[in-house]
This record gives C-alpha cells, structure tokens and sequence, in this order.
C-alpha cells in the first residue's frame, strides 16, 4: 500500500515538473515560430527566414518522433536499471583481476 502511494507521489510529481517545463518551452516555440513568419511576410529581405523556418520545424519534428518512438519502445519504463546494471558488471570485473 505504502509503495502505491510513493508511486502515485512520484508519478504526480513528475506530471508537474513536466507541464510546468513544457509549457513555457511549447509558449516559446509558437512565439518564435510566429516572429520567423512575420518576418518573412513583412519585409522582402525576410525571405532569408525561410531556412530557419524550416530547420526549425524539421529538427523539432524530428525530435518529437525520436521522443514518441522511445516512449512506444519503454525506454523510459526503467531508467534506473541500466545504473545498476553497469555497477553489477563493474564489480564482476573486479572480481576478476
């Protein structure tokens, strides 16, 4: 009983920290991406914005693929393990010399 409500903290805790992380990161994203088009609309040398633009959108989606594609694949289901996993391995070697 007492592990569920850890676990229930924890994963509230981490649903927090996370809206309180991305939205100010997705509130800066819409706002530099709607600077990068009122500059390309509003002046005839703002065409050059193009580029970034596009770098822009295609780095961030690729990006978000790479996030959803781990999520799908549980890379993020037990992150502590592999630390454990490298120390066990280290101290086989240890015991080995």
């Amino acid at each position: 009983m007492k592990t569920e409500k850890v676990s229930r903290v924890q994963s509230t805790t981490v649903l927090v920290m996370a809206i309180a992380i991305l939205v100010p990161s997705m509130i800066g994203f819409v706002m530099k991406f709607v600077e990068f088009i009122h500059t390309f609309q509003g002046d005839v040398a703002g065409i050059f914005a193009i580029t970034p633009i596009s770098n822009y959108l295609f780095a961030s989606l690729g990006f978000f693929c790479l996030l959803i594609w781990a999520t799908m694949n549980g890379m993020f289901h037990d992150i502590e393990r592999p630390k454990h996993r490298m120390l066990e391995i280290d101290q086989q070697l240890d015991r080995q010399k």
